[in-house]
C-alpha cells in the first residue's frame, strides 16, 4: 500500500515507492540517498508542521513536510 512519507509515525520502516514531482525533484532526492527501493526510517516528527527527520543507510536527512508529502512510500501492514 503506497502512503505519502509524512503519514508516517516516529519510529516506522517503509520501502521508497516513487515521487510525486518533477525530475528535478526526484534528482534531488537521489543525490541526497533517497530512492526508489531503499529503506527509510522516520526518526522525528517536529511539532506544528516542522520538518521530519528520516534516515537512509544510516545517514539522517531533514526533510520539510511539503516535500515528505510527494515521496511515496510502501508500507506492510
Amino acid at each position: 500500500m503506497e502512503i505519502p512519507l509524512v503519514s508516517l509515525k516516529e519510529g516506522e520502516n517503509a520501502t521508497v515507492a516513487g515521487f510525486r514531482g518533477g525530475r528535478g525533484f526526484a534528482r534531488k532526492l537521489r543525490t541526497i540517498g533517497i530512492r526508489e527501493g531503499k529503506t527509510i526510517t522516520v526518526v522525528a516528527r517536529h511539532p506544528f508542521s516542522g520538518p521530519i527527520v528520516v534516515r537512509v543507510d544510516d545517514r539522517e536527512t531533514t526533510l520539510g513536510r511539503g516535500m515528505a508529502r510527494k515521496i511515496l512510500v510502501d508500507v506492510e501492514r
